[in-house]
């Protein structure tokens, strides 16, 4: 009888030791989950009395915010501490600045280090007040951390682009209505700009709305502008017979009635323009009648004297009059040439107008097609990951984890490539709370390298405002044996100060749980929980009390 009670009493401490081991493990990620702050001392200025040595930072030299206390005694902000040992085991200053250095005791080492939480409690409860200017707020330093900093409306800060002191509450009207420094998009071409240089190129802008001034067309490109002046009827252009004397200006849409009506003005002045070419002509030359028409003729191609001395007998030589109507006829002749092939350039502008009004129209189709396209590409890939969770998904607390591949999933943990795995999402009930689960095939924390490493994670959810916060109910991890013997089991209790419980304000909370959950040993060989490169974890949450 006495050597089965040694037996079981030997059984008993092998066991507890086993579990005590995975609770420390669990301890220590919940630690550094709830200590996960990048916030400084609190400055010494909040405190409505003088503050004592004990409670300052040996490192910021302010208020202990969250104190860590190292193993020599000495206290530190946690992020402070975070900061300081970031690289590893460092010296404590403080002791060889009090001529109390020893080797052993005197090394700033993270994972030797613990929460203070009986300092933290003496610091939560000393007077406060807001050192901002103006401000009349009083209470304890807890009350301030929580309720106050950060949210006071004469807090000053820092502009980050013009960097100008500011209310704090004034920040989101400074940033997008006063700061000389930010940043616009021009609202035509999307060109960013500084707010002091966006008045200069609105002068230089292609995209730029201008408004005919002849027809009182608005919101004209600047780009389409020149293009528009020519087409436009109003405005006004100088006469095309211009170059030989003619200086009427007219718009553009009665330039034809003005060449009909100005025919023999124009007339004249090519008369004159001719007439001061054969003036101007290097050699001798003389008018003579060809087929009707009165040409010009140079003395190379005159016909000899007989002849032309009898016909000028016989005709008594072309006259002023002749050689007017020759030239109106010449004249006739091209402004036909020119009418019709202005006519032609304005049907062609006409159709290349409406080609070009098709072109735009279809391209605005494709557009909008292209954007109806990506919409539908999104919602897909939604009602995708919507019909993914729902085949996985529970809604009793209680959710197997299937995990095929596991050799290739581990070498990539090993190699880095995916260190962790995401489960399914799976609830506590139909309008419960929304969680996860979290693997490391390698490990993580003090678990890398040796063991699987699991973890719970609480997720934001459609009802978490019905919910009652923080999380408390137990939770129960398991790896299953798949020969029915022996499965792994961890289970714990959230930590409810933990803000790895509380409601979520992203999509996850920080993971907390066991990252010594199971020896990567076990899962060599012949194992019973990996067979046919599969394993299979199951998460329990007791729901009692819900």
């Amino acid at each position: 009888m006495s050597n089965e009670n040694s037996f079981v009493f030997a059984f008993l401490s092998q066991r507890m030791s086993s579990i005590t081991g995975k609770w420390k493990g669990m301890a220590r990620l919940s630690l550094t989950s709830s200590v996960d702050s990048i916030l400084l001392g609190i400055p010494r200025q909040v405190l409505s009395v003088s503050m004592e040595p004990k409670y300052q930072c040996q490192q910021c030299k302010e208020v202990l915010r969250k104190p860590f206390q190292a193993q020599c005694g000495h206290r530190f902000c946690v992020s402070c501490f975070k900061q300081l040992t970031s690289c590893g085991p460092i010296p404590c200053e403080a002791c060889r600045a009090e001529g109390i250095f020893e080797v052993d005791l005197s090394m700033l080492n993270f994972c030797e280090a613990f929460p203070d939480n009986a300092a933290r409690r003496e610091i939560d409860s000393l007077p406060a007040k807001c050192p901002n200017e103006g401000c009349s707020w009083t209470g304890t330093l807890k009350d301030y951390e929580v309720q106050h900093e950060g949210r006071c409306e004469f807090e000053r800060v820092k502009c980050e682009a013009c960097q100008m002191f500011i209310l704090l509450t004034d920040k989101d009207r400074h940033n997008e209505r006063e700061c000389e420094a930010r940043t616009l998009n021009c609202k035509y071409c999307k060109v960013s700009f500084s707010f002091k240089d966006i008045k200069a190129h609105d002068e230089i802008c292609q995209k730029f709305p201008i408004q005919c001034k002849d027809c009182g067309k608005k919101k004209i490109p600047r780009e389409k502008f020149p293009e528009h002046s020519k087409s436009c009827a109003k405005s006004k252009s100088a006469c095309q017979f211009s170059e030989i004397g003619c200086r009427a200006v007219v718009d553009n849409g009665k330039q034809h009635e003005h060449e009909q009506t100005s025919i023999t003005e124009h007339l004249r002045l090519m008369l004159a323009v001719l007439s001061s070419v054969r003036l101007h002509s290097d050699g001798p030359g003389e008018w003579q009648e060809d087929s009707g028409l009165g040409l010009y003729r140079g003395p190379e191609d005159a016909a000899p004297p007989g002849v032309h001395a009898a016909a000028h007998n016989v005709a008594g030589g072309p006259s002023v009059q002749q050689k007017m109507t020759a030239l109106e006829n010449i004249v006739c002749v091209l402004n036909r040439e020119v009418e019709r092939t202005a006519l032609r350039l304005e049907a062609l502008t006409r159709q290349h107008q409406l080609d070009q009004e098709k072109i735009e129209n279809l391209s605005n189709k494709v557009r909008q097609l292209e954007r109806t396209l990506t919409m539908r590409d999104l919602q897909l890939a939604e009602s995708e990951q919507a019909l993914r969770e729902l085949q996985f998904c529970t809604y009793d607390g209680v959710f197997v984890w299937k995990i095929s591949d596991f050799s290739r999933r581990r070498q990539d943990a090993l190699a880095g490539r995916s260190p962790a795995m995401f489960s399914p999402a799976f609830y506590s009930s139909k309008y419960g709370y929304k969680m996860c689960l979290r693997l490391y095939l390698n490990g993580d924390g003090t678990g890398r390298g040796t063991h699987l490493s699991l973890f719970f994670v609480v997720m934001r959810g459609k009802y978490d405002a019905l919910l009652k916060w923080p999380f408390s109910q137990k939770v129960t991890l398991m790896l299953l044996d798949q020969n029915n013997r022996e499965h792994i089991i961890d289970a714990f209790r959230p930590d409810i100060s933990s803000t790895s419980f509380q409601r979520p304000i992203s999509e996850m909370n920080i993971a907390s749980g066991c990252p010594l959950f199971c020896p990567l040993a076990k899962l060599a060989g012949k194992s019973s929980y990996l067979r046919d490169d599969t394993i299979f974890i199951k998460a329990i949450v007791d729901l009692t009390g819900l």
